[in-house]
């Protein structure tokens, strides 16, 4: 895994919360994956949550790197890492979501019961309802204007939410809200290793126009860390719920400003700035922090999850037209 656990855009493995609408290839993403399949998961079950056991048991496929995830019946689902850098993210998610969930204004995941190593399983795993819709990267939203000011509210709230107690950057959500400046090294270390395949000089200065900006001085912010398409669920055509908060952490709250670049177009990122209210400062950190992880994941990711892949391609092109349109 290049840098650190969840540089490359999406981590945590929720993928589609609705089935198996994105295949993967079938490639091992990552040298230390655990294999899981539907036997150990109901061995758990049966001895941790027996009233859930019979339920019917279904993978879920989906674009999720970190996580593997069975669905639970008709409402639930669940969710165990495969990679140990994702362990640390399941108590975080335990313990932050129920707190978050009621001050935010889309829906998150709803943790309904919590496991413990067992079965020949030596990590700590969760239960969480079923959200109905499918990500963003199989369902389009049908007003993109409208998404893009519901995301971008989504980003202002979770930033007024109180921080206090709030993991700072580290492994657990791959430095999410550091310095921009503590990515350099592994940043430039993937624009070289782009070349031929992206505009290396384009990506080079739109990555220095970054580390310009004024770093971050205010108080720590709350931060999902990973918003891209496959991290959002849409329902009949809207936006219905954010998901994957395994990045989920406090500092610079740019991380998140990234979206307007990771998700959303041309035309409506100015609906995005309006709602998410970033400074100069914020916004420039944003395209940033839009370019950093995405130029990680696309080499990456080019061969084992074509889904984060393309969404990382398409974060990199999005950032350099939008500096080439700026110095039109």
């Amino acid at each position: 895994m290049p840098d650190t656990p969840c540089d490359p855009l999406a981590a945590a493995g929720w993928g589609t919360m609705a089935g198996e609408e994105v295949a993967m290839t079938g490639t091992t993403m990552h040298d230390d994956e655990r294999d899981i399949d539907a036997g150990l998961v109901r061995r758990l079950l049966a001895a941790q949550l027996p009233q859930w056991a019979g339920l019917p048991l279904t993978p879920v496929r989906s674009a999720g790197t970190d996580n593997a995830m069975f669905r639970l019946g008709d409402d639930m689902a669940v969710r165990l890492p495969r990679v140990p850098w994702a362990v640390e993210q399941v108590a975080k998610e335990q313990t932050w979501l129920p707190r978050l969930a009621p001050l935010l204004p889309l829906a998150v995941p709803e943790l309904l019961g919590t496991g413990a190593p067992g079965a020949g399983y030596d990590w700590p795993w969760s239960v969480y309802r079923w959200l109905d819709g499918v990500d963003a990267t199989v369902e389009p939203v049908a007003d993109l204007h409208r998404a893009a000011d519901e995301l971008g509210g989504f980003v202002a709230a979770l930033r007024r939410v109180d921080p206090t107690g709030g993991p700072p950057p580290g492994e657990h959500n791959s430095g999410r809200g550091v310095p921009l400046a503590a990515r350099d090294t592994a940043t430039r270390a993937a624009i070289t290793s782009l070349v031929g395949m992206i505009d290396t000089d384009a990506a080079t200065a739109a990555w220095e126009a970054a580390l310009r900006a004024p770093v971050w001085d205010g108080p720590p912010a709350w931060i999902h860390g990973d918003l891209h398409a496959a991290n959002l669920l849409v329902r009949q055509g809207e936006l219905s719920a954010v998901i994957d908060f395994g990045c989920l952490g406090v500092g610079d709250p740019a991380g998140d400003v990234s979206a307007a670049w990771v998700f959303c177009s041309a035309g409506t990122r100015d609906t995005f700035r309006a709602a998410a209210q970033p400074d100069d400062a914020m916004w420039a950190r944003g395209r940033g922090w839009a370019l950093s992880p995405a130029l990680i994941a696309l080499p990456y990711y080019r061969t084992s999850n074509p889904v984060l892949a393309g969404i990382a391609r398409r974060a990199i092109d999005e950032v350099l037209a939008d500096r080439e349109h700026a110095a039109g």
